[in-house]
């Protein structure tokens, strides 16, 4: 059911002149990314390869159905402007279907007989043979605009049944790999979490400054698990989760409150990654922060997400890179949602927010600097 609905996705995707290429583009490399996930997913030996062809399954579904919305939005668009305009030409088109029905099917310059005799006759066919070419064309662009606003609407129609299909196969996707992540055992552990120690913690913290200091104090039996290095590779980390950068770091909130980190406006039930190898130093709701992830790719550096509403893994796991942190909050979207351009250019679709933040030592540093701004980007 995964890859046929996004077939389907991608079809309705690449259909019309209207429908910007782009969203095809992307639909096709996510059917090629969904592809690959499938075969990997059916040749899995081991509860690792299963994980991570679940995760490029859903990641893959993620880009077909924007790519979808965002063709459905160009389509939807493109379909009000049609109509307007036919709209606003009522009067023309009614006069212009009138003098076609005066000419007739086979009318010419020679069928005219004017009062004036010869001369009048000859200036009423040089005028006819001029006005009669016009009309056609108006006529026959006349007929493709109503053509094209007629497919426009039969796309957007069909859209809803293959919108509840494809919201259907990545929700699937989703549950079957928060269940290979529940059964997971591989993963290596680089410390065992004291849950006393942890409460304490978090009791005596008033900001992640302060609990970020102290994590290395919620920790035991600690072994060296040697991980890449991740300095080198500042600038160049892919975002972990597909969305649109609402706030930066140092920018004030609503609320007059200013933060270090960055804010992430994504889709509801977004899958979010670690950018790099990591060991998860913490999991769980921290202060005014929700539900949050913190990992440390290595000593010194910790990346905190947070806004999560499910969180996979354990504390104190080392994750391979870009294995899947947890899931965004919101419903998983009903059809209805995109097919108004108006939802979609309001930002309506990106209702959730992962904040970021990045810490090297006790000191915050942009985000925005270590990811690179083309990575899980949209729009």
């Amino acid at each position: 059911m995964i890859r046929s609905a996004l077939a389907t996705c991608l079809c309705l995707a690449l259909v019309g002149p209207a429908v910007a290429q782009s969203p095809a583009d992307a639909a096709r490399a996510a059917m090629a990314q969904l592809e690959e996930a499938t075969q990997k997913l059916d040749d899995a030996e081991s509860a690792r390869d299963r994980v991570r062809a679940l995760t490029e399954a859903v990641q893959a579904f993620e880009t077909g159905l924007a790519a979808m919305r965002d063709g459905l939005r160009v389509a939807s668009i493109r379909e009000t402007e049609l109509r307007r305009d036919l709209d606003a030409r009522d009067a023309e088109v009614t006069r212009l279907l009138a003098a076609l029905s005066a000419l007739g099917a086979s009318a010419s310059p020679q069928s005219f007989v004017h009062p004036d005799g010869p001369v009048g006759a000859a200036r009423a066919g040089l005028l006819m043979a001029s006005v009669t070419p016009a009309l056609s064309e108006a006529a026959a662009d006349l007929r493709a605009d109503v053509e094209e606003a007629t497919v426009l609407r039969q796309l957007q129609q069909d859209a809803a049944d293959t919108l509840r299909l494809g919201l259907s196969g990545v929700q699937s996707a989703r549950t079957a790999l928060s269940q290979a992540m529940a059964d997971r055992t591989d993963l290596p552990r680089k410390f065992t979490e004291d849950p006393v120690r942890t409460a304490l913690l978090i009791a005596a913290s008033e900001t992640l400054d302060g609990f970020a200091s102290g994590l290395t104090q919620i920790s035991e039996g600690e072994t060296e698990i040697d991980l890449p290095e991740i300095r080198d590779r500042k600038g160049a980390l892919p975002l972990p989760v597909a969305g649109e950068v609402l706030r930066r770091a140092g920018e004030t909130d609503a609320a007059g409150i200013t933060r270090p980190g960055v804010l992430i406006a994504t889709r509801p039930r977004a899958l979010v990654t670690t950018p790099a190898a990591a060991t998860i130093r913490y999991r769980g709701p921290l202060l005014d922060y929700g539900l949050v992830t913190i990992l440390e790719p290595e000593p010194d550096i910790l990346f905190v997400f947070a806004g999560l509403e499910t969180v996979f893994g354990e504390t104190g796991q080392v994750l391979p890179e870009g294995s899947p942190v947890g899931l965004m909050g919101g419903p998983e979207g009903e059809p209805d949602d995109i097919l108004s351009p108006s939802g979609e250019r309001t930002g309506a679709a990106l209702s959730e927010t992962l904040y970021i933040e990045v810490r090297q030592g006790e000191t915050p540093e942009d985000p925005l600097g270590w990811f690179a701004d083309d990575k899980g980007m949209t729009e």
